[in-house]
């Protein structure tokens, strides 16, 4: 018998870093994301799209680690074979290592007959996304576990966001990875330096994208664009963006969005655009001549699905 789970991304529509110390975040899951295949062998392996097959004894990825972790805690020996897949780019800003702990921690749930519910595997997810990040927030996780839009707050359970109808965005890759852990260190220290400032700051991206989900939720598309567009320039001003967003920003506008902004911890990874309605394909072509990687997703999409076959 092999399980399968496949996760998907997401993208941060408004509070990213200021979710870290209390803001609201509006994150939805996307039409991207990782696939785990899981299935019994003799000894614990690892295949990975850049790492090929790793056995026993390798110098452990995370994953790894929390697979390693849940047979542990069940004092069973992690004899499971587990082929990851994905068409997230890595260090780009959409979720692609907690797609990748979400779709594992489900898949070898279900092999082994664990029957871990959704907060189970969020939990467990967690980590493997604190060994990558250091201190994440856990809004990745939750978007990949739970899908649809959400409005996030640490410690809150996330609130699903529904549509009165389906959006669509447009995802453009920079082309160049980042670290979240280090944009994450780097924002946060602001808060030391100013910290009334700081705390301002993070009242204000809450009121943002509370207004953010007002719009999505109508489908005020020319209004949301304004406000992610406002939402990069704040992100800038606190050291997550950089020329090369920046410039992202001003090539997805001239080709006719109507809102752009950095997704994810910045300093590189992707930007996040909303077009006119039945225009984002067209679009999204307009931005590709640059040479960028782009696509368009659906908003909302559904989270962690896990199935089983012989």
């Amino acid at each position: 018998m092999k399980a399968i789970a496949e996760a998907p991304g997401k993208v941060i529509i408004s509070g990213e870093h200021f979710v870290v110390h209390g803001g609201v975040a509006l994150v939805a899951a996307i039409g991207r994301g990782t696939k785990v295949e899981a299935s019994r062998a003799e000894h614990f392996a690892l295949e990975t799209p850049i790492g090929g097959s790793r056995p026993a004894g390798s110098s452990p990825l995370p994953v790894e680690r929390v697979v390693r972790e849940m047979y542990r805690e069940r004092s069973h020996e992690p004899k499971v074979r587990l082929r990851v897949s994905s068409d997230l780019p890595a260090g780009a800003g959409l979720g692609s290592s907690a797609s990748t702990m979400v779709a594992a921690v489900a898949a070898v749930s279900r092999l082994e007959a664990w029957n871990l519910d959704a907060n189970s595997v969020a939990e467990t997810s967690m980590m493997g996304e604190k060994m990558v990040h250091g201190n994440p927030s856990g809004v990745d996780v939750a978007a990949s576990v739970f899908g649809g839009v959400l409005e996030f707050r640490v410690g809150r359970e996330p609130w699903q966001v529904p549509l009165e109808k389906p959006a669509k965005f447009l995802v453009v890759y920079s082309g160049k990875r980042r670290s979240t852990g280090r944009l994450v260190s780097k924002v946060s220290s602001m808060k030391s330096f100013y910290p009334a400032l700081f705390a301002k700051l993070c009242e204000s991206a809450t009121l943002v994208t509370e207004l953010a989900t007002a719009r999505l939720v109508t489908g005020r598309l020319e209004d949301l664009g304004r406000i992610m567009t406002y939402n990069h320039a704040v992100l800038g001003m606190v050291g997550a963006s950089n020329e090369q967003l920046d410039a992202l920003v001003d090539i997805c506008l001239q080709a006719g969005c109507l809102g752009a902004k950095l997704t994810g911890a910045g300093g590189g990874g992707s930007v996040l655009a909303v077009a006119p309605r039945g225009e984002e394909e067209a679009t999204a072509r307009r931005i590709s001549v640059k040479g960028f990687d782009v696509f368009v997703t659906d908003v909302p999409t559904g989270g962690v699905r896990v199935w089983t076959t012989e």
